[in-house]
């Protein structure tokens, strides 16, 4: 009985670290309580409800893409924003992602990294670090991505950080 008492507590503990490993991850739970941030997690429960409402009003490849969704987090601030972008790019191990896109201009940072790609157009996560004099904003799509239907699906969505996608569309 002891054994399985221990067994069932190290499972656990074990099963607690590994859903820490994410450097995205770590960072997000640093900020998420902090009140000089704006924070935004949707739950693949809530994307999969939401492409399910969409099926009537959108068109099919974004309720598809929703479908292939697993999760969105966005953490967003104005307080001392380029402090902040600079931290996340130490914490955040981005050798680990394939670049994208950088803009840099009027003094904003624009960083598009994706990760573990299929093939040429679809990503397994796709990363958004914006940091300047206005703003910091960290947005981590994961789940199957299409990258051609990036922006459209950031339109659809309507949520703080993600009009930074829209630069996809201009490259």
């Amino acid at each position: 009985m002891k054994n399985s008492i221990l067994t069932l507590v190290l499972f656990c503990f074990v099963g607690s670290l590994m859903g820490q490993n994410n450097a995205i991850d770590k960072y997000f739970d640093q900020y998420k309580d902090d009140e000089r941030f704006t924070m935004v997690f949707i739950s693949p429960k809530m994307i999969q409800m939401a492409a399910q409402i969409a099926e009537e009003s959108v068109d099919a490849e974004i309720t598809e893409m929703l479908r292939d969704l697993k999760g969105l987090k966005i953490l967003k601030t104005e307080e001392d924003p380029l402090a902040f972008y600079k931290e996340a790019k130490k914490k955040i191990d981005t050798k680990k992602y394939e670049e994208l896109m950088t803009v840099r201009d009027k003094g904003q940072n624009v960083q598009i990294l994706v990760k573990d790609q299929d093939n040429g157009n679809i990503v397994n996560e796709l990363l958004l670090l914006v940091g300047g004099e206005d703003e910091f904003v960290l947005l981590s799509f994961v789940g199957k991505i299409r990258l051609d239907q990036i922006a459209k699906l950031a339109k659809q969505l309507d949520v703080s950080g993600a009009e930074h996608l829209n630069k996809l569309d201009k490259e």
